[in-house]
Order: C-alpha cells, then sequence, then structure tokens
C-alpha cells in the first residue's frame, strides 16, 4: 500500500462494471493499519484511548518483524493485507488466506519495503515460507493481546458505513456514491481516479472493485491493483465517536416520553442501522434492541427495509422531528 502524492491509480469501469462494485470490511487490514498508529500515534490521535489502553499490554511481544513489513510510512506489505472475499469475513478466515501466501511472491513483497532493517529483509526472503509462518503468528498474538476484545466495537462502525453507503449506491448511483467518499478519490463518468505517489490505469476487467471502510487507516486512503482483487480502502463516517463510551445520551424530555434506552435508540438510528451493529453500541441483546425497534417501527418513528441480506432501520421523518424538538 503506498501513502497518498500527486499521482493517481485509474480503474476504468466498463458499463456493467458498476454492478460489481461491492462493500466488505476486514479485520485483519484494521489490525495491519492499527500497526502504523502504534508507530506514529500523533498521525492517528483518534485512537489515542485505544492506545492508552493497550500498549501496557505490549511489552512482551516482539512485533518487530511485523513493524519492519508495515513501516510508519510508504509501501506496506501486500499479503497481510488481502482484499475480503465475504462482505463481513472473520479475523481467522482472513489470517488462513495470510499463511497460503506462495513464498515467492512474499519474498518479491518485502524486498519492496524501504526502509526496513535489512536484517529482518535477510532473514526473510531467505526462506519466505519460514516467514510467512512467522508474520501469520505475529498478527494473531497482536490480535489477541491488542484488537480482538475491542473489534466488536469497530465492527458496528464499519458495518453501519456499508449499509449507508450500499444504500446511497443504490439510490444514486457511482456518481452519487464517490462525490464524497474521499477527497482523494474523483469520479469521472467511466472511471475512478484516486490520488497516490505512483502511476497506474487499467480497465477493471470484470473483476469488480471492493471498497473497504476503514476506521485504523483514517485520515488516509489506499488502494491494491493486480494480481490482488482490485480494492479502494477509505476513511469510514464517524471515526471520531468511535471511542466515546456508550450509547449517546438521551434528552430527558424525549426519555420520559418513550423511555431511556428507547430514545437512546432513536438517537443512534441518525445513521441507518442494524440490529446487530445497535446491539454492540448499545451493550444490549440483539433480542432486546429488536423489541425496542419493534415498538418504535410499530410507533412511525423508526422505519426497516432489507438490503441484501441485511435488515436496515432509519429514522422517519416523525422521528427526526421528535428528536430535535426543543
Amino acid at each position: 500500500m503506498f501513502q497518498r502524492k500527486s499521482c493517481h491509480v485509474e480503474w476504468v469501469f466498463a458499463p456493467d462494471d458498476v454492478a460489481r462494485i461491492r462493500f466488505a470490511f476486514s479485520p485483519m487490514w484494521e489490525l495491519v493499519a492499527s500497526l502504523r498508529t502504534l508507530r506514529d500515534p500523533a498521525r492517528r490521535s483518534l485512537h489515542l484511548p485505544w492506545l492508552r489502553a493497550v500498549r501496557p499490554r505490549l511489552a512482551g511481544l516482539d512485533l518487530s518483524e511485523l513493524f519492519a513489513l508495515v513501516p510508519a510510512s510508504g509501501y506496506l506489505v501486500d499479503f497481510v493485507t488481502p482484499a475480503p472475499d465475504t462482505p463481513e469475513p472473520d479475523f481467522a478466515a482472513e489470517l488462513e488466506r495470510v499463511r497460503r501466501t506462495p513464498p515467492d511472491r512474499a519474498a518479491a513483497e518485502v524486498g519492496w519495503v524501504s526502509g526496513a532493517d535489512p536484517r529482518i529483509v535477510e532473514r526473510f526472503r531467505a526462506d519466505p515460507a519460514a516467514g510467512v509462518a512467522r508474520v501469520a503468528g505475529a498478527l494473531q498474538r497482536y490480535w489477541e493481546v491488542a484488537f480482538a476484545e475491542f473489534w466488536p466495537r469497530v465492527h458496528g462502525l464499519l458495518e453501519g458505513e456499508v449499509v449507508r453507503r450500499s444504500r446511497q449506491l443504490a439510490a444514486g448511483g457511482a456518481r452519487e456514491l464517490f462525490a464524497d467518499l474521499h477527497p482523494d478519490v474523483t469520479w469521472r463518468g467511466d472511471r475512478l481516479a484516486v490520488t497516490r505517489d505512483w502511476e497506474y490505469s487499467a480497465p477493471l476487467g470484470g473483476d469488480g472493485l471492493v471498497l473497504v471502510p476503514t476506521a485504523f487507516w483514517w485520515p488516509d486512503t489506499a488502494v491494491m491493483v493486480e494480481p490482488y482483487q482490485p480494492m479502494l480502502v477509505y476513511p469510514a463516517t464517524g471515526v471520531g465517536t468511535l471511542w466515546i463510551a456508550g450509547p449517546p445520551p438521551a434528552p430527558g424530555a424525549l426519555a420520559a416520553l418513550i423511555g431511556r434506552t428507547r430514545a437512546q435508540i432513536l438517537l443512534a438510528l441518525a445513521d441507518p442501522s442494524t440490529t446487530s451493529a445497535l446491539a454492540r453500541r448499545m451493550e444490549l441483546t440483539p433480542g432486546a434492541i429488536s423489541q425496542h425497534l419493534a415498538v418504535l417501527t410499530g410507533g412511525g418513528l423508526a422505519a426497516r427495509r432489507r438490503l441484501g441480506r441485511e435488515v436496515v432501520y432509519t429514522r422517519t421523518p416523525v422521528g427526526d422531528s421528535l428528536v430535535c424538538a426543543p
């Protein structure tokens, strides 16, 4: 992956390529991106609450090889961030894909990293199969120590982003979707350009484009091109709220009218959300959330619609007026 500069990566869309745009999010991507947060906290200061929580746990963890392959800036090895092959992959499945990386490809990518400790690079390239196994093991240990317990919170944010952007694509097409995705991203009629520090232009060629929202790569974008699945990583909306503890506070009058929990759920529905995402945010069971949503939809304050395999809830205009009432 590369940091942005002045050149462009450009994908050319055939007439049916827009239909092949899909959204997914990746626990592995977030884990790898968090390594840069450890190295450069000032760049990603939104995650300081996470950083303060995990730093004391890392004393016995050897991250030197991961830091070498995922430097603080510039290219990082692509094999540790495979493009998601399902809308919601789990960490174990993604880790297995890392383990299955062809050794020759991993060795080539390690050779492209700038500024890495040459001893670590030489050791990896001398036996890349063993290197891939070591890296996968280090990623698993890092996940268990520093990330697994925080993933449900990150998952909820990314799930809400996927739901919102999928609705935007369905309603307004590619032009509306990419209009506010990120300042580095420009839709040009039949092609999508992303500002980078290298040049690339190619048709999608029927492979589709995977859009991956991220919390830990904020505020930047990243891309992946052939021979991998084309992928664009962009910052999710609302990353600034990620580490705010608990559900949104409910105004007293609204809580008195419909109950504190239902008021908090109604406030949270400022962005479309699923039952599971609300359950994580509200720290309630999905069953309890479903009961409250049934009351809110029955009262005309929220609406439900099916989006693919998910059922998404939003506030209705009546719900908006109730929330915004003085």
